[in-house]
């Protein structure tokens, strides 16, 4: 007797994502493409749309009839959602929401910042100027001055420096290493992409120093390109989160790990740490230089001035 065929919506074509890749031009993020298809869906559909963005735990959690009993239609409107919006399925939906859920419950459902004690001040003012001085406080209480010390010797003493940064804050604050170095005299340069720092890294040897930056300490290329510099003989810095892979994987870590906000519409706090972590250890390498990083410095204050009319003097580290 031929076999009933199994119910589209709990079959088995439904697979994990990682064995069901979204087919070209479909986005795998599911809460995206519900917010974006939402007004094109029939109106079942729709009604399961909303009631997945209005609880989306819960419709990761419950069953297909509890779903549709929420959302007021019937079961295989749920299974003719889940297909609308580009999922194999009701178990595939459910897999790719699971996913989704992972990041996006704080931006979903994340509640505002309580209000600040001056009422004339907006509600992010006070949670931002916070995580600053937390940050920076957090940088006295973690950072031993000697290992800074140490990364400022093997800086002032390479016959080359280069930073290594990807992505985001790290990128910046890789460039903002070099624009701090250069002044002192350093010969310097920022390498903030994965490929250049691979050919860059493979150039380096025993004289050259490497200085990498990461607030997670677990990008995958940039460890790759510290162990190669490593390999052919560099000295290796990093400012990173404290026991991460980066940090184990160089002779100089600089750890700091800062406690993140909840607020998703905030900048995130380690950036001052790692900039202040920045300052200090370019302060210790033209402390470490000492003549040479003055008349360096000198140079350049010369040439700005002269370069601009008037007298008026710049900020000096700048």
């Amino acid at each position: 007797m031929e076999a009933t065929p199994p119910d589209p919506g709990l079959s088995a074509p439904d697979v994990p994502p990682d064995t069901a890749p979204a087919r070209p031009g479909q986005v795998p993020d599911v809460l995206g493409r519900i917010k974006d298809r939402l007004d094109t869906l029939s109106p079942a559909e729709r009604k399961v749309g909303a009631a997945v963005l209005a609880d989306v735990r819960r419709a990761v959690e419950e069953s297909i009839a509890c779903l549709a009993l929420r959302a007021g239609v019937s079961e295989p409107s749920v299974t003719r959602f889940c297909r609308a919006i580009g999922c194999l399925g009701v178990r595939d939906f459910k897999l790719r929401l699971a996913q989704s859920l992972v990041v996006g419950e704080l931006y979903l459902n994340a509640d505002a910042p309580a209000a600040p004690p001056d009422a004339h001040a907006p509600a992010y003012w006070s949670p931002i100027l916070a995580d600053a001085r937390g940050a920076i406080r957090e940088v006295e209480r973690q950072l031993s001055p000697a290992a800074v010390q140490a990364a400022a010797e093997a800086v002032a003493g390479a016959r080359q420096v280069v930073t290594f940064g990807l992505g985001g804050s790290a990128s910046i604050l890789a460039e903002e290493a070099q624009y701090r170095l250069f002044r002192y005299g350093v010969n310097v340069a920022c390498c903030p992409e994965a490929y250049f720092m691979r050919m860059t890294a493979a150039t380096l040897g025993p004289e050259d120093v490497v200085l990498a930056v990461s607030a997670s300490g677990r990008t995958a290329e940039l460890i790759e390109a510290v162990n190669l510099a490593r390999g052919y003989g560099a000295t290796t810095i990093a400012i990173t989160a404290l026991a991460s892979p980066l940090a184990d994987a160089v002779h100089h870590p600089l750890c700091v790990t800062v406690q993140e906000t909840q607020d998703t519409l905030t900048p995130t706090s380690v950036r001052f740490a790692y900039l202040a972590v920045v300052d200090l250890l370019s302060a210790a390498t033209g402390y470490t230089l000492g003549p040479r990083a003055r008349e360096s410095l000198r140079r350049i204050r010369y040439t700005a001035l002269t370069h601009r009319s008037g007298n008026a003097l710049e900020p000096l580290g700048d």
